[in-house]
């Protein structure tokens, strides 16, 4: 994979000069601006937050020293508005802007404006993002210099893309160019759909990176996705910090990494590394940035395309290698020389990452919205939370779904995916679904466990809702219902001397019931001695419950004693308890004992399955459809759902415009079949 140094980029000639940074602003949000913020600070330097009205008492906001409001409330209105930053950074007297990842942080012509409003961008040239984010044109320069790379097909304006896609092998993969966190990409097996297929690339491209232009490639079936991580800096040293392996993906999206890669021998890892020194040093690279390659069943790599940014699996890296990249690309954008050379550059143990989603694993990973009741993250000393929300946080459609990476290290790989798994499952997230569940079966799985990973990996053995979402254990839940029971029990209080628990017939149980999944129904009184008896179907425990600590609980069922913690929010439908055990956690339902009547059905509604946007409505009154017709999208975190006809029908009304937002299960249209 030999790389030629005779591209242009290579001739930038550095100055030399070293501009210290005394106060930065973080042009990003949620997790990645919290961490970012952390590094400067340690490092002396003033931060300077920004947001969007939804997000003016974000955990971001807190983070930094100072911060700027925005204004607006999409990412188009605030965090993509380029005026307003360069605003903002100039108000709030910032020495230089760190873009983070996503929105824009690989734009050549945000870079460009920092550096002409006489501030410091934290990244590379302006040029080397320009060649770079074009997926196309960075295809195009690895393939000259040797990288191999898969073939492909431009989509301009008048392009017939079923004829275009001929020249391909199948199945092929539309793509965003200037793309990338598995925004603007589908994967098409039948050229019917390929129309539509590129035309919904466009729309989130648009969306997501503000261009519009897609291509197709060739689609590589179920290889690995390996990336390495390199840095260089403006004295022209460029080198790499090894391997990370990002196979486990859902929707093209990075769920778990880690570093070192289980399947990269030494001589791979050489092969990789060596062509993205070369490639960095082509570029004339200055700052981080990560060489992704895909890696086939026949072990031979093909480049897929290099993000001149900060990578959200980056701490992984930082775990094995004990440096900091946030602090290496400030010292580098100050004119320094990386803070060490490529024999210095070890690694020790392992390292993998997952991300915290707010999506709903058994609903094909909608988005999901909403406000965080309680928080409480899952320590050790062997894990690292980058989390940008906490109790009270809000659940913005808007944004990235992303709430927190979680990071643990270990010796050895199976050490540290046991870090992980216990991290998480003792994680209390009360709140919007979220795919917690499914990271913690992933980390369980054997195959995982073997190191035995493809792109392919989550449909393969998480294809069905029922398994990417699994119940918990019944034991669990019955413990989870006494646990919520007594909880509300001492959260009672029965005039101002009696205690909790307090009876005037002893004799007769109080009576709770829950609904998880199935209907729990529970009996439980205060016995004499302070203990409870409970009675759960045809079971009889005895309960004693030590503490009760805020949302922390202390009880012993059966003489098994137990910590968990708790914490409840009420609607219509009852009281929601969230209750999380080292065994694992519940959701449970109280029920009332008065319900409110059911809302009334209404016969052949499509409704909004997700908080959103309504992006797109192709269809009027009286209009009739066929089964699988469009009908109308719903855009929320950057991700489109489109809602077809479930049947020939005729469109009897139609109930949203473009551009409105909708709440979950709210009716779209309504359709009479025919």
């Amino acid at each position: 994979m030999a790389v030629s140094l005779n591209s242009p980029l290579a001739e930038h000639t550095p100055t030399g000069t070293v501009r210290p940074i005394r106060s930065l602003l973080i042009a990003n949000r949620g997790e990645i601006a919290v961490r970012i913020a952390r590094t400067a600070g340690s490092m002396g330097i003033t931060t300077v937050a920004v947001h969007s009205e939804p997000d003016a008492t974000s955990v971001h906001v807190e983070a930094c020293d100072e911060a700027v409001a925005l204004g607006g409330v999409t990412p188009a209105e605030s965090y993509l508005n380029i005026p307003k930053l360069i605003e903002a950074a100039l108000a709030a007297g910032a020495e230089a802007v760190h873009p983070g990842y996503g929105f824009l942080s690989e734009n050549s012509t945000f870079a460009q404006a920092v550096i002409d409003a006489g501030l410091i961008w934290v990244g590379p040239r302006p040029e080397t993002i320009a060649t770079m984010g074009d997926k196309v044109a960075a295809k195009r320069m690895m393939a000259e210099a040797g990288v191999p790379v898969l073939e492909d097909v431009v989509v301009v304006d008048g392009t017939d893309v079923r004829e275009a896609a001929a020249a391909l092998t199948p199945p092929i993969i539309v793509k965003a160019a200037a793309g990338g966190g598995g925004k603007g990409m589908r994967i098409v097996t039948d050229l019917v759909e390929l129309p539509g297929m590129v035309d919904a690339c466009r729309r989130e491209a648009a969306g997501a990176f503000g261009d519009d232009r897609v291509f197709l490639e060739r689609f590589l079936s179920r290889p690995r996705h390996i990336e390495v991580q390199i840095a260089g800096d403006q004295l022209g040293n460029v080198i790499h910090l090894f391997e990370r392996e990002c196979s486990i993906q859902r929707r093209h999206q990075k769920v778990l990494e880690e570093s070192p890669s289980p399947a990269v021998d030494d001589a791979l890892r050489d092969q990789l590394c060596s062509a993205a020194v070369a490639a960095g040093k082509a570029l004339g690279y200055e700052g981080a940035a990560t060489v992704e390659f895909v890696v086939g069943a026949d072990g031979e790599p093909a480049f897929l395309e290099v993000n001149t940014r900060l990578q959200v699996e980056h701490p992984v890296t930082e775990a094995i290698t004990g440096i900091d990249l946030v602090r290496l690309q400030l010292l580098v954008a100050e004119g320094r020389p990386l803070p060490v050379t490529q024999d210095e550059v070890t690694r020790r143990g392992h390292a993998i990452e997952a991300r915290l989603y707010a999506e709903d694993p058994a609903r094909g990973y909608l988005p999901a919205a909403g406000p965080i009741v309680s928080f409480h993250p899952g320590a050790s000393d062997e894990v690292r939370w980058d989390a940008g929300v906490r109790s009270g946080s809000v659940i913005s459609p808007h944004y990235d779904p992303m709430l927190a990476k979680v990071i643990a290290w270990g010796e050895t790989r199976d050490e540290a995916a046991r870090s992980l798994e216990r991290a998480l499952r003792v994680t209390h997230l009360h709140g919007p679904a979220t795919n917690r569940d499914l990271l913690c079966a992933v980390l369980a799985n054997p195959d995982f466990l073997a190191g035995a990973l493809t792109t392919s990996f989550l449909d393969d053995h998480f294809a069905t809702e029922e398994v990417r979402s699994p119940r918990p254990t019944s034991d669990v839940l019955v413990r989870a219902a006494v646990i919520a029971a007594l909880t509300a029990e001492a959260r009672r209080t029965v005039g101002r001397t009696l205690p909790s628990g307090w009876r005037n017939n002893r004799g007769s149980d109080q009576i709770v019931s829950f609904e998880a999944g199935d209907r729990i129904d529970l009996g439980y009184r205060q016995e004499r001695d302070g203990s409870w008896s409970v009675s759960v179907g045809n079971r009889s425990l005895r309960v004693v419950r030590y503490a009760i600590d805020g949302e922390r609980v202390d009880v012993s069922v059966d003489g098994h004693r137990m910590a968990a913690i708790v914490s409840s929010t009420s609607d219509s439908d009852g009281v929601h308890w969230e209750i999380t055990t080292p065994r694992g956690r519940a959701h449970l339902v109280e029920l009332p004992r008065f319900p409110d009547p059911a809302p009334i059905e209404v016969a052949g509604a499509t409704r909004a399955p997700m908080h959103g946007k309504v992006v797109a409505v192709e269809i009027e009154v009286g209009m009739r459809v066929t089964k699988g017709q469009l009908l109308c999208i719903v855009e929320a975190m950057k991700m489109e759902q489109q809602l077809v006809a479930p049947y020939d029908a005729v469109v009897t009304s139609v109930e949203v415009t473009v551009g409105e937002s909708v709440e979950t299960d709210q009716v779209l249209a309504v359709l009479e079949e025919e």
